[in-house]
């Protein structure tokens, strides 16, 4: 971005950099990404509802996601075959040439791990940079408490996963016994949506959830889930923002939204803008 004065903070800096690490991470060849970035994008927008749905091809959108995730199944077996042959760098390869404690995984066990670590490992991630640099520039005094503090980069990490959740409810999971909660009981085995966003914004567990702290105590927001659903990935989703967004305060010049708010997905489950545009008057070295 060093030559640019107008930056598209998703396009140019919150997509390029999780990728890239995950593709590292997990051995996918960096030239694939266009062709599964394609896939993805087609996916999420079969999820996408609301009114103004209505009057579009839904079925249609939901087939084409499906074609989608079969065209992603079909690369990630690809990848395997390949790894199966020839042993190679990244986390697929190992898991394709090494034993587990219970012998080694099923094919389609495989191929359903890719996708999820290849989809996962950067959509949400890519969101959250976003949004950390949406929510900054929305908030000049915590940008310049960042930039003379470096050091709240982590604990800030944290409140931006709070107050800005990339992924606003996960619809898997079931009620292991009857719940009783606000007069109404859940029934065992009925199926349970838990909606983060909400949840991090709950008057009860956080003073002001709607405001900004970079230094907030206590911050057990649910940004990664819990229990033995957490996040496989947080540990590499924390160092790439913390590092992402760090940067962008250290080295980006007197940056100014250009459009606010500006354009979001409409995609109920995972929550972020298309695009966020910035002016700039250059980067620091």
């Amino acid at each position: 971005m060093r030559d640019k004065t107008r930056i598209d903070a998703v396009d140019d800096f919150a997509y390029p950099l999780p990728v890239t690490v995950i593709c590292k991470v997990l051995g996918v060849p960096l030239e694939d990404e266009p062709r599964f970035h394609h896939w993805i994008q087609t996916a999420l927008e079969a999820w996408e509802f609301g009114p103004e749905t209505a009057t579009e091809d839904f079925p249609g959108k939901l087939a084409a996601g499906n074609q989608a995730v079969q065209d992603f199944g079909r690369f990630a077996a690809e990848l395997y075959d390949r790894y199966a042959e020839r042993p190679g760098p990244g986390m697929l390869s190992a898991m394709v040439n090494e034993d587990g404690p219970e012998g080694r995984m099923s094919k389609g066990l495989l191929t359903s791990n890719a996708l999820l670590l290849i989809f996962a490992g950067h959509e949400t991630t890519v969101n959250l940079i976003a949004h950390g640099v949406l929510t900054l520039l929305r908030h000049p005094g915590a940008l310049e408490q960042l930039r003379r503090r470096p050091e709240l980069i982590v604990p800030g990490v944290e409140e931006l996963l709070r107050l800005e959740s990339s992924v606003q409810f996960w619809p898997t999971r079931s009620a292991a016994e009857d719940i009783d909660i606000a007069g109404t009981t859940i029934p065992k085995g009925a199926p349970i949506f838990l909606a983060y966003g909400s949840a991090n914004r709950d008057p009860e567990q956080f003073a002001e959830p709607d405001e900004l702290d970079l230094e907030r105590r206590d911050n057990q927001h649910l940004g990664f889930g819990q229990g033995i659903h957490f996040c496989f990935g947080a540990p590499l989703a924390r160092l790439e923002v913390q590092s992402a967004i760090g940067e962008f305060v250290r080295r980006v010049e007197n940056p100014r939204l250009v459009e606010d708010p500006p354009p979001y997905r409409r995609n109920q489950i995972f929550r972020g803008p298309r695009h966020v545009l910035v002016d700039i008057d250059g980067i620091r070295g």
